[in-house]
């Protein structure tokens, strides 16, 4: 083994510990790798920077912009609304809504493609009286398996094509995937069709439609006035009357300090209650008490909510400014003009005063805020609003040109007319001119931290295979590989990258699976396109952990489920992915 090897294998286990803390945020840690590798000589000064203009990074980017000016079209949102007097069982529901989102997320990137259906679920789940549980995971795997099926419909189809490219000098065409992700597409609905009935049906129960509180468990604060029916009382009799389903965990009086009641404390006028609830409990005791909920800001607002005041539910997205923020750090209402009133988190119970909070992705919030300001505060502060926005989008030829442009570039890059990297470049380009998206809103549609952590890796990625790195893990790999027939070793590079996934971005996984895996098929001297090809599946498909990827983290939030729901679901479904892709990738793709 030698110093670089060393050296480049140890950057590798730091990244990958880091990544695995997960106190750093993904694309700080690829920007720290990169400038430990250039400490440690691995990557040259000289190449360090060169994956900030790689084909990769001008890819993604335009795919998030053109996924955004699909969604803002509502011709999904009507086609749905068209459909649902058909869809009169729970399995109709979520094998219309699964291959809806598994489709689209073939044309389109697949966290753009949820975002799109998952409000319009929300409105299925509440028209019908589904619980959101058995609807939005199903959801977020068709998604995932959706992506398989073109080179854009998730980065891990484009990096590995990116390497062959290096390899061969010949990347992956467009619809090089369908063969193999149709397949496993069609498997992963067949079972998610049924598979459903796996999952939780209890949690995100839905209320009325007015309800503004839908998501278990919301930690809010609510003042107690003087004319409440509840001053003098204990808070033992508050929790009566929320019939267990209210706790009091905290009361903030004299001057702000806090206290942690026991069930005999007598309530005063003014104390602010820190209250723990299930959200149909939350809006009953509030009203039967005269309890005002208080938000997270201590200042006057940006814009004081005069005329039409709306409440939103509103779920943080990946990558929103959110994350890693406090409510007072955001200053929402002094800088946004919106109040917070209440948070929910992935089933999880929190103590923390409200404004203490530090944001996580998939967290659902109520915000209020003037109805006319809030479409612009929610896209400011990157979170989604959990309503059906089919009907108030504009005129139908701003639904249907982001549609075309996307179908015309890919037709481009299918019929050999024009390389992916300027299609999508220029339809990108062309939403702007055409005014689906403003130029902010393109702007806002690019996802910098996957940006980085791509243009971060891809030097390192390319350490690893010239330093000998991904040869000599490779090796490791071949001792196992070689007492299995050729296709076993592409299924342990699938399984390998599929277990990796959940601790890594996607993204990374590939980058680094990519070159072990080329390296691994020389030493057998087999193909290396089947190898790059179960790379890519087992990087997309992450269906054990809400982390290994965004479309899992966002609908952790709205659907209420726990960390060790997916499992429910995910193991099954992972095992026919398995097997099926690889199958596929053999039948498709030669091994020798």
């Amino acid at each position: 083994m030698t110093i670089d090897q060393v050296l480049v294998l140890a950057v590798l286990a730091g990244m990958v510990a880091l990544f695995i803390w997960n106190r750093l945020r993904y694309d700080l840690v690829a920007l720290l790798a990169l400038l430990t590798a250039m400490a440690a000589g691995i990557v040259p000064t000289d190449k360090a920077f060169t994956g900030f203009g790689d084909q990769v990074v001008v890819i993604v980017a335009s795919a998030l912009v053109l996924s955004a000016a699909v969604g803002k079209s509502g011709i999904i949102g009507r086609a749905i609304r068209r459909l649902e007097p058909y869809l009169r069982t729970t399995g109709a529901r979520v094998a219309t809504l699964t291959a809806g989102v598994t489709i689209l997320s073939a044309f389109m990137k697949n966290i753009g493609a949820l975002a799109i259906f998952l409000p319009v679920a929300v409105q299925v789940a509440r028209r019908s009286g589904t619980s959101r549980s058995v609807l939005l995971m199903p959801m977020a795997f068709g998604s995932l398996v959706g992506g398989l099926v073109t080179l854009v419909g998730t980065s891990p189809n484009i990096l590995v094509s990116r390497v062959r490219a290096e390899l061969t000098g010949q990347p992956f065409s467009m619809f090089d995937f369908t063969p193999v992700g149709v397949g496993v597409a069609g498997a992963a609905l067949a079972f998610l069709a049924f598979g459903w009935r796996l999952l939780p049906r209890g949690r995100g129960a839905q209320a009325p439609p007015s309800a503004a509180f839908e998501v278990e468990p919301y930690l809010s604060e609510a003042r107690l006035p003087a004319g409440s029916p509840l001053v003098g009382k204990t808070v033992a009799e508050l929790e009566r009357r929320g019939e267990g389903e209210v706790a009091v965990i905290a009361i903030v009086r004299e001057g702000g300090h806090r206290y942690v009641p026991a069930g005999h404390w007598t309530l005063f006028a003014d104390d602010l209650l820190v209250l723990r609830s299930d959200p149909h409990a939350l809006q009953r005791i509030v009203a039967e008490a005269r309890l005002q909920l208080s938000g997270s800001g201590n200042g006057p607002s940006k814009a004081p909510p005069v005329g039409d005041v709306g409440v939103v539910e509103a779920v943080v997205m990946p990558g929103s400014a959110l994350v890693g923020c406090s409510p007072e750090e955001m200053q929402l209402r002094e800088a946004h003009g919106v109040n917070l009133l209440a948070l929910a988190r992935r089933g999880q119970e929190i103590a923390t005063r409200l404004r203490q909070i530090r944001f996580q992705a998939g967290d659902v919030l109520v915000l209020q805020a003037a109805t006319a300001a809030m479409p612009d505060a929610l896209r400011g502060l990157g979170c989604l609003p959990l309503v059906d926005r089919a009907t108030r989008l504009g005129a139908p030829r701003r639904d249907v040109m982001p549609l075309l442009l996307l179908a015309l570039s890919m037709a481009a890059v299918g019929l050999g007319l024009a390389p992916v990297a300027a299609a999508f470049f220029g339809a990108a380009v062309l939403v702007v001119l055409s005014g689906v998206l403003t130029l902010r809103e393109a702007y806002e549609a690019l996802d910098l931290p996957i940006l980085v952590l791509l243009a971060c890796l891809i030097p390192i990625s390319d350490a690893v295979a010239s330093t000998g790195g991904a040869a000599l893990v490779a090796g490791g790999l071949a001792a196992v590989a070689g007492v299995l027939p050729p296709v076993g070793a592409v299924a342990l590079v699938l399984v390998t990258a599929m277990a990796v996934t959940p601790f890594l971005n996607n993204a990374a996984t590939a980058l680094i699976m990519a070159p072990i895996a080329v390296s691994l098929a020389t030493r057998l001297a087999l193909n290396p396109d089947p190898f790059l090809m179960a790379v890519a599946v087992g990087c997309a498909c992450d269906f054990l952990t809400p982390i290994g990827h965004q479309c899992n983290t966002l609908v952790m939030g709205p659907g209420g489920y726990r960390f060790g729901d997916y499992w429910r679901l995910g193991l099954p479904l992972s095992v026919i992915v398995a097997v099926v892709a690889t199958v596929l990738i053999a039948v498709f793709w030669p091994l020798r």
